[in-house]
């Protein structure tokens, strides 16, 4: 199951994804997390310290390797040069699966030991100031969107998303490549902003909104978020103890997390374990193909001098069921 935590900056949307990350990893779930944040901190709130979070391998930076192994034989992919961020597999292409091993989780994966558990955590890498230009800023998230493109995930295996903040992610297809987004809003109008945002552009992709409240400290918060989102609000998270211990760098056992906001993070994953039915692989492909030859004809086409629009295989639909060359 893919799912993605997004929301403003500073909405708690990445202490949120953490959290949930290491209730799945406390059940020995498999999780495979992104960091595809413009600011780099899921390392550091999996437990990381900041040496070992700055070391974390860069995807961006790892590109070509990327694009090589998901191509495999296809033959609609003349070379990796001519791969994009959005570019679909198809018969020949190399897939990623969770729990396998491969070169690009060799490559680019940190596994990250949690209480009763552990995930595979990957990161676009950090970005300096040269780096906030368009075209630089999403080939750093287009790594992550190119991997997503590629996996094949099951019922019972959990790929976690800290997008980037904001609407960002519009500017591709990647906020189309979840099972379910969760929307971290806090109690104010800002707050909700980012939502009324998602809502409005993902409406015609039917793309599974849920709103998780943060930082609610009582019924006026409640009132106005129900008020704001009616009923895509999902749950509310309050105060805690344990996360403020996190942040300072001593976080607790996780099983000392306080009651509600245990159950809170349970019941996100019954409503993620739900949407597996709902799946609709067929409309995954479309939407994908959708985007790529937006961007193939908007700028892809002209940057790589080829018609990237012949890389779309009519015939592949991505699924479990699907195999690819070792």
């Amino acid at each position: 199951m893919k799912i993605a935590f997004v929301g403003k900056g500073g909405s708690g949307k990445t202490t949120l994804s953490s959290l949930f990350i290491r209730s799945l990893a406390a059940t020995g779930a498999p999780v495979l997390a992104f960091d595809a944040d413009i600011n780099q901190h899921l390392g550091t709130a999996l437990g990381l310290d900041d040496a070992e979070a700055a070391a974390l391998p860069a995807m961006g930076d790892r590109l070509p390797l990327i694009k090589e192994y998901l191509r495999g034989s296809n033959p609609r992919i003349a070379s990796p040069e001519t791969m994009i961020k959005t570019t679909p597999p198809g018969a020949g292409s190399r897939l990623l699966r969770v729990l396998e091993s491969n070169p690009v989780y060799d490559t680019c994966a940190k596994t990250v030991e949690l209480d009763g558990g552990a995930v595979r955590l990957m990161v676009t890498g950090r970005f300096s100031d040269a780096d906030l230009g368009v075209a630089c800023y999403h080939s750093k998230t287009g790594a992550v969107e190119l991997c997503l493109n590629h996996l094949v995930d099951g019922p019972d295996e959990y790929v976690v998303v800290d997008m980037t903040a904001g609407s960002d992610s519009f500017a591709s297809g990647l906020f189309t490549r979840f099972d379910i987004t969760f929307l971290v809003a806090e109690p104010t109008r800002r707050g909700v902003s980012v939502y009324r945002q998602y809502k409005d552009y993902a409406r015609d992709f039917g793309v599974e909104l849920r709103v998780v409240g943060n930082k609610v400290q009582g019924q006026d918060d409640l009132d106005f978020l129900r008020a704001e989102v009616g009923d895509d609000l999902l749950v509310t998270v309050g105060h805690s103890d344990w996360v403020r211990a996190m942040e300072k760098g001593r976080p607790p056992r996780f099983d000392l997390l306080e009651d509600a906001n245990r159950h809170a993070l349970g019941l996100l994953r019954t409503v993620v374990d739900s949407a597996y039915e709902r799946r609709d692989m067929e409309r995954y492909m479309r939407q994908m193909v959708h985007f790529h030859v937006k961007n193939a004809q908007s700028w892809g086409n002209e940057r790589t001098g080829v018609d990237l629009t012949t890389q779309v295989d009519p015939d592949f639909v991505l699924g479990e069921s699907v195999t690819a060359p070792a």
